[in-house]
């Protein structure tokens, strides 16, 4: 555990002049307050003022009209001393992720984090633990002949030119990531010219989506000093691939896997209690891609045949379901059992993404859910008979039916609570009255936060 007296020797030691305290609001956008140095005593006891308007605030940047969170009142942004990172792209700078704490000193309920942080802690009790990694996609892009965004290559899929042409800020990136404790799981050039997917090893509990704000910030960051952008948006480009933000998850227990069976054989040894996480997770899928796929434009990706999981089947290795199972190391299969959640993307905010999901899985586990035989082979290929047996259903096809689904989830609901789950769906329904009549947004406002 890091003390306030080890964050100052720290501050010390790296000339640290500006310390960014940032924490995530509904919008899934990072926000926060900016402190000097010298003041970061009172910062780690007493946090800095925000108003609570903040969590009312949508992606588009503006207060839900609906929203219970006004003008009048504040909160505390109180940084947690173990996310202490200094930053090796801003000079003399330093970033630490928040809760959000009421003026009496105790977690906001309304606060994600926070939330998220109550919630893993419960799961502690009981010997839980979830070990979590978000597996990122997003373009590099550059500026086109008419100002427009645009790749900045044309490489094709996996393709070794890409890996070359990425070579420079890729390498940069991965330099800056380990500087600030994250190590590189796995990366290749994507699907889309200009797309790459790169992902930080797993971790447990709430560092997981900790790491992954750290990344989206490092990647851009990093992509700007070298001349280029970095999107985040789950459908960018219209005739091109969308990027999205799939979740991996396992659950240990006492130093076990629990998703693991060690007597099972072959490249999938998902458990009894693997496989009801599974079923919890498709049963409540409608209503948690509100959480993981939660702006307009998530649903331009969320549709079938984009590899991007339209339907709510699960299945060995297969890109096109919800939950895939992924196949072991057979040197390490005990490590290496867990599951893919794929409806995702990087708009989401990642501690409630985090949150649905387990409380989604472990919902299952709790009810001895069973999630049926593995579909291995598209989904969108079954006809109505056969969906219909399976128990295989359409996922939402647009934000205010994710939403409708979330708001009914009697689950996902309690482990919010209802001023976030509240406040989150006043938020996520006033993103969506302020789309077009088409139900898209001005691709202005994603680019400007993600």
């Amino acid at each position: 555990m890091t003390t306030a007296a080890d964050v100052r020797r720290r501050v010390d030691a790296a000339d640290v002049e500006l310390v960014r305290i940032v924490f995530v609001n509904n919008s899934g956008v990072p926000r926060g307050r900016v402190v000097d140095a010298e003041t970061l005593s009172g910062v780690l006891d007493e946090g800095v003022n925000v108003t609570h308007a903040m969590q009312s605030f949508n992606a588009l940047d503006r207060l839900a009209p609906a929203g219970r969170y006004g003008p009048a009142g504040e909160v505390r942004v109180v940084p947690d001393p173990d996310t202490f990172t200094v930053l090796p792209y801003a000079d003399r700078a330093a970033l630490m992720l928040a809760d959000l704490h009421t003026l009496d000193g105790e977690p906001w309920d309304a606060g994600p984090r926070a939330r998220l942080g109550a919630y893993l802690d419960g799961l502690a009790a009981d010997g839980y633990v979830p070990k979590t990694a978000f597996e990122s996609e997003f373009y590099y892009t550059s500026e086109g002949a008419e100002g427009e965004a645009v790749p900045f290559d044309d490489t094709a899929c996996f393709a070794a030119d890409g890996m070359q042409s990425a070579h420079d800020v890729v390498l940069a990136t991965v330099d800056a990531l380990k500087s600030q404790g994250m190590g590189l799981a796995t990366y290749y050039p994507e699907y889309g010219p200009g797309q790459q997917e790169l992902v930080v090893d797993h971790a447990t509990g709430i560092t997981a989506p900790d790491n992954h704000v750290r990344f989206t910030q490092t990647v851009r960051a990093v992509a700007a000093a070298h001349g280029l952008d970095a999107t985040f948006r789950p459908k960018p480009f219209s005739k091109l691939p969308g990027s999205g933000c799939h979740v991996h998850c396992s659950l240990w227990r006492d130093g076990e896997n629990v998703f693991h069976d060690p007597d099972a054989d072959g490249p999938y040894p998902l458990s009894e209690t693997g496989r009801a996480f599974v079923a919890g997770v498709l049963d409540h899928a409608p209503a948690l891609v509100a959480l993981t796929a939660p702006t307009v434009e998530s649903y331009d990706r969320l549709a079938p045949g984009m590899w991007a999981s339209a339907f709510t089947c699960w299945g060995h290795d297969n890109r096109e379901a919800a939950v895939r199972v992924p196949s072991v190391r057979r040197d390490d299969p005990a490590a290496t059992t867990r599951i893919e959640f794929k409806p995702a993307d990087n708009t989401h905010n990642p501690y409630l993404a985090q949150l649905g999901l387990v409380a989604a899985g472990l919902d299952g586990v709790e009810r001895g859910l069973d999630p049926g035989e593995p579909l291995n082979r598209d989904p969108s290929t079954l006809d109505e008979d056969e969906r219909l047996a399976r128990g295989v259903e359409r996922l939402p096809a647009a934000l205010d039916e994710a939403l409708d689904a979330l708001a009914a989830d009697d689950v996902l609901a309690e482990a919010m609570g209802e001023p976030l789950h509240g406040s989150y769906l006043e938020v996520k329904r006033s993103e969506w009255a302020q789309s077009t009549e088409d139900g898209e947004w001005e691709s202005g406002y994603l680019d400007r936060v993600f």
